[in-house]
């Protein structure tokens, strides 16, 4: 039997000034946005809203890049972060940017939580790490060269080459692999 071989993609942050972590997506600022809302469902947080920037921009007859940010959250992540500071519900929920540069390169971006700490003086939060590797896991998720996304229910795809069929399940790395005889 064949073995197959998964990669699991860390966030390498491209630049990290004044609390913003900023990653370089492969995909269009559309696709990266379309990802970041399923990955942050499939997460079982809450999105509480799209801000669609450019939309904005063209109601008042100028031109932007495409750039959009979503909220997004759940108590669980969220209160024990005001625990440690209440003042750190004027940054909830959790916000990302997704944008297109002059260079057409697309970025999303998300404020740091250490930095959210330090500036609501709540340095020594525990729940700040907690929520930085989660961002960074949903970020990783979301720049992931592969063309499958995290989804809500499972997926099966058959793969012509590998003639077997691939279960993604509800969670990043949940895979499992089927003969085709197990499919029928």
């Amino acid at each position: 039997m064949a073995a197959a071989l998964v990669t699991a993609t860390r966030v390498t942050p491209a630049f990290a000034a004044d609390g913003l972590i900023a990653v370089k997506s492969p995909h269009s600022a559309k696709e990266t946005m379309t990802r970041l809302e399923d990955t942050v469902k499939a997460r079982c947080l809450n999105v509480f809203t799209r801000v669609e920037h450019a939309a904005g921009a063209a109601k008042t007859g100028k031109t932007l890049r495409p750039t959009e940010v979503i909220i997004f959250g759940n108590p669980q992540g969220g209160t024990p972060l005001m625990e440690c500071a209440q003042s750190m519900g004027i940054d909830l929920p959790l916000k990302a940017l997704v944008w297109e540069d002059a260079a057409a390169q697309v970025w999303v971006a998300y404020n740091n939580p250490a930095y959210l700490a330090k500036r609501h003086a709540a340095g020594d939060c525990a729940a700040v790490k907690t929520v930085g590797n989660a961002l960074a896991g949903v970020m990783s998720a979301v720049v992931a060269k592969s063309a499958t996304r995290e989804l809500t229910g499972p997926l099966v795809a058959v793969s012509a080459l590998a003639k077997s069929a691939v279960k993604v399940g509800n969670g990043p790395y949940s895979f499992k692999l089927w003969s085709p005889l197990q499919l029928g």
